[in-house]
């Protein structure tokens, strides 16, 4: 692939992009009626199956949850780009709604959500927006604790369970980063944000019992944070990825070869309101999540240049591991000679 082919194929990125960037107010309505009113219903059926001690029922619920609250949760992300709506407050305001639901804290998820739009892909700040990933350099010269950390984390158990149950049970709910000026205030709004997350809770428990409220809570929340860790995992680690230091880095080039267009089936495209089409949304992130499919369908020059995965081959991603800087693409640990913690 050709930087600059990509580059004069899509020297008009900008005006082809700006049309779709219009929120549909109807559009938006639909979405968060057929995405919270579900979840609601199945949260309620989980309490039910708690007190029938019919858990496993409980946990084929949890996992279809875990896709609703995926599809509560793009429009979280879509109204912290204020893309779901025209209004800056209505964006607020639906925006800490679905955050009572996910749990993820809205501005400071925003923030740094942001950022790392900002910068996907400048090697001087992996680990935003996206899981860590060293070099293989910065692997051989690591500690023994650091390469043991780093392995664990890398390991397939580690990408699809402790990562996000860790992401969405500690990280969350700590203040890890302050990126820029103004990032106090945003960690504060993540404080109160917990805080407000506890009071609901704790309300909740008195009202339909500690034991059955907690324990639906927290299998919804992990079956969520199951979900939608890979969904985004699978964006930026494909073997051909981007990769810069700042000083080489284009915004073209970080969205159409660092992102992937996940061809997902129609049902999975549905709940996780359309992230396939990442590197649009990187391009322009203005385009609400239900006017991505028109923009990829009118416009097919975006998809020609994207590295196209399917959902089963997508799980490939797990074998990459290190990012390859002679190479210019992620390698296992085998092809880094690496056979050693």
């Amino acid at each position: 692939m050709n930087d600059a082919e990509i580059k004069l194929a899509l020297k008009n990125w900008r005006s082809l992009l700006r049309s779709y960037q219009m929120p549909n107010h109807k559009k938006a309505f639909i979405q968060i009626a057929n995405s919270i009113l579900p979840s609601i219903g199945i949260t309620a059926l989980m309490i039910y199956s708690v007190h029938l001690e019919m858990y496993w029922f409980l946990a084929l619920l949890a996992i279809l949850n875990g896709l609703f609250l995926s599809r509560i949760f793009i429009i979280q992300h879509d109204c912290g780009h204020q893309s779901f709506f025209k209004e800056k407050n209505l964006n607020k305001t639906v925006g800490l709604m679905c955050s009572v639901f996910t749990s993820i804290p809205y501005s400071y998820w925003a923030k740094a959500h942001d950022f790392h739009h900002a910068h996907n892909g400048q090697m001087e700040f992996r680990g935003i927006g996206d899981i860590p990933t060293m070099t293989v350099e910065e692997f051989k010269n690591a500690s023994f604790f650091q390469r043991l950390s780093y392995r664990v984390l890398r390991s397939d158990v580690g990408i699809l369970f402790i990562a996000p149950v860790a992401y969405m049970l500690f990280s969350n709910r700590l203040p890890l980063y302050n990126l820029n000026k103004g990032w106090k205030k945003v960690q504060r709004s993540q404080v109160y944000n917990n805080l407000i997350l506890l009071g609901i809770y704790i309300g909740f428990a008195f009202i339909f019992g500690f034991k059955a409220f907690l324990l639906v809570q927290l299998l919804n929340i992990v079956a969520f944070g199951i979900i939608a860790f890979w969904f985004f995992y699978v964006q930026h680690q494909h073997e051909e990825t981007y990769r810069e230091w700042k000083h080489n880095w284009d915004h073209l080039l970080a969205s159409i070869r660092g992102s992937t267009y996940y061809d997902l089936p129609k049902v999975l495209n549905w709940f996780t309101g359309n992230i396939g089409f990442h590197h649009i949304h990187h391009l322009n992130s203005r385009i609400p999540n239900y006017n991505l499919i028109e923009c990829a369908k009118k416009n097919p020059v975006l998809q020609k240049y994207v590295t196209k995965v399917k959902f089963i081959e997508s799980f490939k991603c797990l074998r990459n591991k290190l990012w390859d800087e002679k190479k210019k693409k992620m390698v296992g640990w085998r092809e880094a000679n690496l056979n050693l913690i």
